[in-house]
């Protein structure tokens, strides 16, 4: 493939046109959680109710991405991606003039078609490069990509402060705007195997749903992004009740585990490829353990401070760098001429589980029983990756002796 110019449509995009691309997608997903309890006052209903913005989103994108990806791979990444953010604008201003919680919910699920940047910078990056490639580059783009949502919440608790919730919202209209233009002048298309047909794409998902090597890395991927779904579902409760946190303050507790990510990340873009994607993900499951027992560990040295739940929780951050740029780049190389498939219905099973789990994370908190239910939550999810980890190692080593006859 053409070396990528930047700004020229007939290459491949820019490496920080695609960390911008996932960059957005992030932004729509967590900038306005600080803002949750004030918009569940604005709108005169339950938190409960409000926290379907994050659980409710979220499993509108699993959905999504089951049909964004054969899309893809049957139109070309840059139309589907083209129209996606369109429909990203449109959706979040509808979303910051609501006057009821029932047009905000509609805006709000509608905004989740900017999975498209998710999925689709994904597939990108493997029709660019190989698998073992795709995993360090990935983790640069994702390093790149996470300084967006580590500054998100930060930037969303201090826009609610000083001009209101919607505030959070224009904001991410003008940058899905902006988007739009850059994706327009520097993405060229990279699908070169286009498939014949949009059932075709539905018709050989057997093949990946068939095979274990794709269930480990899904696998890995879900239990693995579950520890921050069900941080997200926990932590705004956590900072604005149980520490009593305001939106600008609750926002800044954010960037420990998105800077971890950042981190973990660029471990992953230096090392993948010379580590090889099996350890990667093993060794990042472990550090996010290790967080999580930090997290447990700390009240009992009688701290009470909210620094004691979200400082140690930044491991679960550099554990994510870690594993999901190789736990993604194995999920599109096991049927490489189905990378957008395997990209959308991964996708999927890791969004639609962190779903469930921000959801199970949010319906055990309360002010008596503190932040112990969801760390428990969370720990469990931590050793069940653990274990997709070391299932996806032995499936990629029986494969690999036989594809070597031995």
């Amino acid at each position: 493939m053409s070396a990528a110019l930047f700004l020229n449509r007939s290459t491949p995009p820019h490496v920080a046109t695609l960390v911008l691309v996932a960059g957005v997608a992030a932004l729509c997903m967590n900038i306005f959680l600080p803002s949750l309890a004030a918009m569940a006052v604005y709108f005169e209903t339950d938190y409960a109710v409000m926290q379907f913005a994050v659980s409710g989103y979220l499993a509108t994108t699993a959905l999504l991405q089951l049909v964004i990806g054969p899309l893809s791979d049957l139109f070309g990444r840059r139309p589907v991606l083209l129209a996606g953010f369109a429909l990203m604008v449109v959706a979040t201003l509808i979303c910051a003039l609501a006057p009821n919680i029932t047009v905000f919910m509609f805006g709000r699920m509608l905004q989740a078609v900017v999975a498209s940047g998710f999925v689709l910078a994904r597939a990108i990056v493997r029709d660019m490069v190989p698998a073992n490639q795709a995993a360090s580059m990935i983790g640069y783009v994702t390093m790149g990509m996470s300084v967006v949502p580590m500054v998100g919440p930060t930037i969303g608790g201090f826009l609610n402060d000083f001009a209101g919730w919607q505030a959070s919202f224009v904001l991410v209209a003008f940058c899905g705007a902006a988007m739009l233009i850059l994706i327009f002048f520097d993405l060229g298309e990279t699908n070169r195997q286009k498939s014949a047909s949009f059932s075709a794409q539905f018709q050989a998902w057997p093949q990946l749903l068939r095979s274990t090597r794709f269930w480990g890395y899904a696998l890995t991927s879900t239990f693995s992004s579950g520890l921050f779904f069900s941080f997200l579902g926990g932590a705004p409760f956590v900072g604005s009740v149980l520490y009593g946190l305001t939106p600008a303050t609750l926002g800044m507790q954010f960037f420990f585990m998105a800077s971890g990510y950042m981190f973990g990340n660029f471990l992953s873009g230096r090392y993948a490829q010379r580590v090889g994607i099996s350890r990667m993900m093993l060794a990042g499951n472990g550090i996010a353990a290790l967080g999580i027992i930090g997290a447990i560990a700390l009240p009992y040295l009688g701290l009470s401070s909210h620094y004691e739940f979200f400082l140690p929780l930044a491991l679960i951050g550099i554990g994510n760098g870690v594993t999901l740029p190789s736990a993604n780049a194995g999920m599109v190389n096991v049927q490489p001429h189905l990378a957008g498939s395997a990209s959308g219905l991964g996708g999927a099973l890791t969004i639609g589980g962190g779903a469930g789990l921000a959801v199970l994370a949010s319906s055990l908190l309360s002010k008596e029983a503190g932040t112990t239910p969801l760390l428990l939550v969370m720990l469990l999810n931590a050793i069940l990756a653990l274990a997709a980890s070391m299932y996806t190692g032995r499936q990629e080593r029986r494969h690999n002796q036989q594809q070597s006859g031995t």
